[in-house]
C-alpha cells in the first residue's frame, strides 16, 4: 500500500470515529458512498473472554480499497454503565452515508440492522448493567459460565423471524425510522469508540482478507474474542480458498454446510440447556470444529480446483 493510500485510509478511519469524546447529539456521519455495502456475513460469536466486556458486532467500513469488514469483537466500555450503539449505513438521495457507533447510557438507533447476538435491530437484549456489574443474557450471547457467573436467561427476546442480512437502512434495505426511545437515546451524552476499537478498525482496513474486493463479501476474519485476540475464522479460510481457486463450488458448499451444522448444533444445545453448554458439549463442538479445520486444509490442498 502506498504512503498516499495509507494516509488517505487513516483520514477515512478518523471520519468513521468522528464523534466527539462526549457530546449530546446523534453520532456524526462519516463518509458517503454511492455503492451499497455487501450483505452481513453469517458467523459464530466467540465466547466473552472476561467479565465486563461487551459485544460490538462486526460491520462494513470503507477505505481507498473499498468496503472492508471490521470483525465483531468483545471490548471493555469506557466505563461501567455504558452500552454500545453499533454503526450503520443509511441510504438517502442515492448516497450511502456511514453513521458512526458510540457509547452511551442507552442504545440508540442503528438503522434497524439485525446484527444478531442481542442486536436484533432495536435496542440490545444481550445483557444489562446491575450497578457496576454487567449481567449477560446467555440466551443470545456466548458466555463461558464457568468463567463468568453474572448471567441470566431470557428467551423472549430471541428474534425468530427470517434473518435479514441487509447491511444498510433505507430504500431497498431496512426501511425503519427511530422510535421514541431511540430518539431520546440519540440526544443523550455520547462517548466515542475506545482506542482499542479504533486500533481494531485500523488493523482490519490494512488486511486484504477483509476487503470485499478480495473476498467477495466473505471476510477472512469475521469475529474475534478480543482486540488482537483469537480469530474465529473458519468461514474466512473457506472464503480465502474460494478467492484463490483452491476450492471448487462443490467443495465450498460441502464445507459451508458442515460449518452451518456445527453452528446450528451450538444454538440448539444452548436453547435446550438454559443458554449453557456442558463440558461434554463443548468438547464435542471443539472436535467438530477441528474436524472442519482439517477438512478445509485437505480440500484446499487436493488436486481439485475451481475453473479459471
Amino acid at each position: 500500500m502506498s504512503k498516499r493510500n495509507r494516509c488517505l485510509n487513516l483520514f477515512l478511519a478518523l471520519l468513521f470515529f468522528a464523534a466527539p469524546i462526549a457530546c449530546a447529539a446523534q453520532a456524526a456521519i462519516g463518509v458517503s458512498i454511492r455503492i451499497a455495502p455487501p450483505a452481513l456475513p453469517v458467523y459464530t460469536q466467540p465466547p466473552c473472554p472476561t467479565p465486563g466486556y461487551l459485544w460490538t458486532p462486526g460491520y462494513w467500513a470503507y477505505a481507498t480499497s473499498g468496503y472492508y469488514w471490521v470483525p465483531g469483537v468483545w471490548v471493555a466500555p469506557p466505563h461501567p454503565g455504558l452500552l454500545w450503539t453499533p454503526p450503520y449505513w443509511g441510504l438517502a438521495g442515492g448516497v450511502y452515508a456511514f453513521h458512526a457507533g458510540y457509547w452511551g447510557p442507552h442504545v440508540g438507533f442503528y438503522g434497524g440492522i439485525n446484527y444478531g447476538f442481542g442486536y436484533g435491530g432495536i435496542g440490545f437484549a444481550g445483557g444489562a448493567w446491575a450497578g457496576s456489574v454487567f449481567r449477560y443474557n446467555t440466551a443470545v450471547v456466548n458466555v463461558n459460565t464457568t468463567v463468568i457467573h453474572d448471567t441470566y436467561v431470557n428467551r423472549t427476546v430471541i428474534n425468530n423471524t427470517v434473518v435479514n442480512r441487509t447491511s444498510f437502512n433505507g430504500p431497498g434495505g431496512v426501511a425503519v425510522q427511530p422510535n421514541v426511545q431511540e430518539r431520546m437515546a440519540m440526544n443523550e451524552q455520547h462517548f466515542q469508540p475506545t482506542a482499542n476499537q479504533f486500533s481494531h478498525q485500523q488493523t482490519a482496513s490494512q488486511d486484504r482478507s477483509q476487503w470485499a474486493s478480495s473476498n467477495g463479501g466473505r471476510p477472512g476474519t469475521t469475529a474475534m474474542n478480543s482486540v488482537n485476540g483469537a480469530r474465529f475464522n473458519q468461514q474466512g479460510r473457506i472464503a480465502q480458498g474460494v478467492a484463490s481457486g483452491q476450492l471448487n463450488a462443490r467443495e465450498t458448499g460441502r464445507l459451508e454446510n458442515q460449518e452451518a451444522r456445527t453452528n446450528q448444533e451450538i444454538r440448539q444445545d444452548r436453547q435446550a440447556n438454559g443458554g449453557r453448554l456442558s463440558s461434554q458439549e463443548r468438547q464435542q463442538i471443539r472436535q467438530q470444529q477441528n474436524r472442519t479445520s482439517r477438512h478445509i486444509y485437505n480440500q484446499k490442498h487436493d488436486a481439485q480446483h475451481a475453473p479459471r
